[in-house]
C-alpha cells in the first residue's frame, strides 16, 4: 500500500509509574527516512517499544495512528499485520521454529486466507534476499535466532524486513555490535527498501550508519521528547561536537531517565 503514514501526537509513556515519553510529536512518511539520536538514557527505545505495543511500556497520553487507524487500539500482531515492523536490538532466540518457518508464516499472516505465497516463489524470494545479504543458506533451516552470533541476528532481521514488505520500519539500534563489514551488508539491506511505498524510522547512537544510510530528517531526543530536528547536517554535526551545544542553545539541564 502505497503513502503509509504512522504520526506520533503528544506521546506520553510510563513504566511502573516513572514517566519515560513526555510529549513526543513525530511523523513519518512512505518514502522518508528519519533518523532519532540521542544521548543514552532519554527514551529512544522506549519510543520503538510502545509503538510496537510492548506490554511493559504503558502509554498514558497522546496517540499513534497510521493511516488513521488507532495503533494503540491494535494488539501486537495486528500492529504487524497493518504494516509496522521492528528490527530489535536484541532479537528473541525461538527454539523448534525454523527461520524458513516463522518467514512463511509471518508473511502469510499479513495475506488473505487462500492467497497465501506459494513455497516455490517464497524459497525463490528467500533465498535472492539471503545472497543479497550474504548470508549462510543453512541459517533458514536453523531455529530463529538460535545459536546465531549477534551479526547474524541483525542480518536476520534485515532479511525478515526486506521479506515481509513492511509499510514502515522501526530499526532499535540495528547498528550496535556490528563490525564494519557486517554494517555495510546490514545498511545495503536498508537501502534497498528506500522507496515510495516504505518509511523508516532510525534510532541509533551513532553516524557510522548513517554514512551508509542518509536519512531525510534527524530527529534529537533529550529527556523524553523531540527538542530538534533537521537534515542530515544534524547528525553530522552530532558526531563532531556532541550534544553539549544542543543543551546549551536550548537550556537543557543534564538528565537521564535511564530507558
Amino acid at each position: 500500500m502505497a503513502g503509509s503514514v504512522l504520526e506520533i501526537k503528544d506521546l506520553h509513556v510510563s513504566i511502573e509509574d516513572k514517566e519515560i515519553l513526555k510529549g513526543v510529536n513525530l511523523t513519518i512518511k512512505s518514502g522518508e527516512f528519519h533518523a532519532v539520536m540521542g544521548p543514552n538514557g532519554t527514551g529512544k527505545s522506549t519510543l520503538a517499544s510502545a509503538i510496537m505495543g510492548h506490554p511493559k511500556y504503558e502509554v498514558t497520553s497522546g496517540s499513534i495512528t497510521l493511516d488513521g487507524e488507532d495503533v494503540l487500539e491494535m494488539e501486537v500482531d495486528e500492529r504487524a499485520r497493518a504494516g509496522l515492523f521492528l528490527a530489535m536490538q536484541y532479537p528473541s532466540e525461538i527454539s523448534g521454529v525454523t527461520n524458513s518457518d516463522f518467514l512463511r508464516s509471518s508473511i502469510n499472516a499479513r495475506r488473505e486466507e487462500g492467497d497465501e505465497i506459494p513455497l516455490m516463489k517464497f524459497i525463490k524470494e528467500m533465498d535472492e534476499a539471503m545472497d543479497f545479504l550474504e548470508m549462510d543458506k543453512n541459517m533458514a533451516q536453523r531455529y530463529l535466532n538460535e545459536g546465531f552470533s549477534g551479526g547474524e541476528k541483525k542480518r536476520n532481521e534485515i532479511l525478515q524486513l526486506l521479506m515481509m514488505k513492511a509499510e514502515i520500519g522501526i530499526l532499535d539500534e540495528i547498528d550496535s555490535g556490528l563490525d564494519i563489514d557486517a554494517l555495510k551488508v546490514v545498511a545495503k539491506g536498508i537501502n534497498r527498501l528506500r522507496d515510495e511505498n516504505f518509511g523508516c524510522l532510525i534510532i541509533t547512537h551513532y553516524q557510522r550508519l548513517l554514512n551508509y544510510i542518509e536519512p531525510d530528517f534527524v530527529h534529537v531526543m533529550m529527556q523524553g521528547r523531540v527538542v530538534k530536528s533537521g537534515g542530515s547536517e544534524l547528525s553530522k554535526r552530532l558526531e563532531a561536537e556532541g550534544y553539549d551545544w544542543i543543551k546549551q542553545e536550548l537550556n537543557i539541564e543534564d538528565e537521564t531517565i535511564n530507558a
